[in-house]
């Protein structure tokens, strides 16, 4: 372990005593792992270990929602698209703004309490913004991962560094942009950077010292299982990052994790084989690391199918019998069930068209039919959808997920050479316009063959039926949606997208409720906290955290 100085800044304006008896309270790994039981608080990235973003708060409803009104609000500082998802405890929300801030703010008026700034390395390299979606928080202790690579341990109570270990080389393209998951007294991230030829891992540290605990490659080594996947010494740069924060199941002890694209991204000729374990999800003994089962949804991928989506574990029952399911909808187009005890791959059904793929069999391995140079794919590069969250109500039953419909790309292959620290992405593409050479919507990057924009095509939430894949309702968007989604008791479905509403709608049937306009995309999922008997919900709106209660 590599053990550096903060590169840092703590501003603690604002902490005086009531913020110091406020700020001290502990989060003990039980109450993460009760998280259900207290909805009046958010804390952990996903709400709870099961990921499914469903509060059990109740007090909003579809009858009084179109009374909520706006509380405060907190200008992100720094320009970009802020992604973070806050984290409630006991009425202090913590929040990252770009690149790596913490702050601790009261959640009941925006107050910030403290600042902590770490200025990533001017050799940081992030393939796709300098983003950073949260925190966790264990005992007192908060918890950020960073652009350079780093895993830091901050003082809950007033923002102090504790700890800052070096993850892995910020020279070769390694990053942290996800929320860490605390496990028992584990603190565990993984790593971005498959744009660079990285070999990808998942990480836990002791939560005290910052000492590794233990470390699992998802590019398996010489000697271990799956090695045989790859060709040659394409192993060594193959990608395979994990930048979404994963799940975890007590019972079983298992963590899960959905890992990235193999590298290079677009030239599946130019590496051979099922490259495992890229664009799949590991369930990982928590304690050790162990690798227990692994289901890899697009072998060999050359669209950039990341399947780093959230891993949602539901029990119901399948086909009569009560199960440990794990819900997926993959940004290669199909929505998986897989048992998530064994990793046995119940059901896939695609949610969007699809055509890189003429279905899966039995096993649920993708039958490819790949198009001709030239030609359209489906789902297009950014899938059918992305990292921002789904959710699941278990009132419902209901998957709600943020889809992008009648999205193509046109794929150009190219020979790359790995050379550390730089791009490797063997080739580039362009976005499916409806008339060619058409002017089109977005941000506009610019891969290294053409100039194109990955936001054609039409958005929509979609609600599933785990049990068939089928979507029991849609409601269409104005544009595609970056924003994930939060379910709660009442039956509330609260999302967002690009031209800046922030919608409530009724989850059983889809029916628009209320929206506001916020001005900014949304981007990242809405959550939700009650504090001196009031709900709240809370939602990034381009550059500003805004959150709604109902009117007084």
């Amino acid at each position: 372990m590599k053990t550096l100085q903060p590169m840092l800044l703590v501003l603690s304006v604002l902490v005086g005593p009531w913020a110091s008896d406020h700020l001290s309270a502990q989060v003990s790994f039980d109450r993460v792992l009760g998280a259900a039981d207290e909805p009046e608080n958010w804390l952990t990235y996903n709400g709870t270990y099961s990921s499914q973003r469903y509060s059990g708060l109740r007090q909003i409803t579809p009858s009084n929602v179109d009374n909520l009104e706006l509380k405060w609000m907190l200008q992100n500082q720094v320009f970009g698209a802020w992604q973070s998802n806050p984290i409630v405890i006991d009425g202090i929300m913590y929040v990252t703004e770009r690149p790596n801030d913490v702050m601790a703010v009261d959640a009941a008026s925006g107050r910030v309490f403290w600042l902590y700034r770490h200025t990533p390395s001017e050799d940081a390299r992030v393939c796709c913004g300098a983003n950073n979606r949260g925190v966790a928080v264990l005992d007192d202790k908060v918890f950020m991962g960073t652009l350079d690579a780093h895993l830091i341990a901050l003082d809950a109570t007033n923002g102090q560094p504790l700890w800052n270990v070096e993850v892995g080389d910020e020279n070769l393209g390694y990053s942290i942009t996800m929320a860490p998951l605390v496990v028992k007294d584990k603190v565990i991230v993984g790593v971005g950077g498959g744009e660079f030829g990285i070999r990808g891992f998942v990480v836990a540290y002791d939560a005290d010292t910052g000492e590794e605990a233990w470390r699992f490659y998802t590019i398996p080594g010489p000697g271990e299982p799956g090695h045989d996947t790859w060709s040659g010494d394409d192993w060594e740069h193959g990608g395979a990052p994990v930048w979404i924060t994963g799940s975890y199941d007590p019972e079983l002890n298992l963590t899960y994790w959905g890992v990235g694209n193999p590298g290079p991204d677009w030239n599946a000729d130019q590496r051979p084989g099922d490259n495992l374990y890229s664009d799949a999800v590991v369930a990982l003994d928590a304690d050790t690391g162990e690798l227990k089962w692994y289901f890899q949804f697009t072998p060999n991928d050359g669209y950039d199918y990341d399947s780093v989506q959230v891993p949602i574990l539901a029990d119901m029952d399948w086909n009569g019998v009560p199960s440990k399911l794990m819900l997926w909808a993959n940004r290669n187009g199909y929505f998986y069930v897989l048992d998530r005890v064994t990793g046995e791959f119940l059901s896939g059904t695609p949610f969007v068209k699809v055509n890189w793929s003429s279905g899966l069999d039995e096993n649920g391995r993708p039958i490819p039919t790949p198009q001709p140079p030239g030609s359209p794919t489906w789902p297009g590069n950014q899938g059918g959808t992305n990292w921002y969250p789904p959710s699941y109500s278990p009132r419902t039953g209901l998957f709600y997920v943020s889809a992008w419909e009648d999205y193509a790309t046109i794929y150009e292959k190219e020979q790359s050479q790995y050379q550390p620290g730089r791009m490797f992405l063997g080739g580039g593409f362009s976005v499916l316009t409806p008339v060619p050479g058409a002017p089109t919507i977005g941000i506009g990057r610019t891969s290294p063959i053409n100039n194109w924009t990955d936001e054609v095509g039409r958005g929509a939430i979609l609600a599933l039926d785990p049990h068939t894949g089928e979507a029991k309702w849609r409601f269409e968007q104005f544009d595609v949606s970056d924003s994930g989604m939060l379910t709660t008791a009442s039956d509330l479905l609260f999302t967002g997208g690009r031209e800046g509403y922030f919608h409530a709608l009724d989850a059983r049937t889809g029916e628009l409720l209320w929206k506001a306009s916020l001005g900014g995309q949304i981007v990242m999922a809405p959550i939700t906290f009650m504090m001196n008997g009031e709900q709240y919900v809370s939602v990034i709106s381009g550059h500003t955290l805004v959150t709604f209660g109902l009117r007084d």
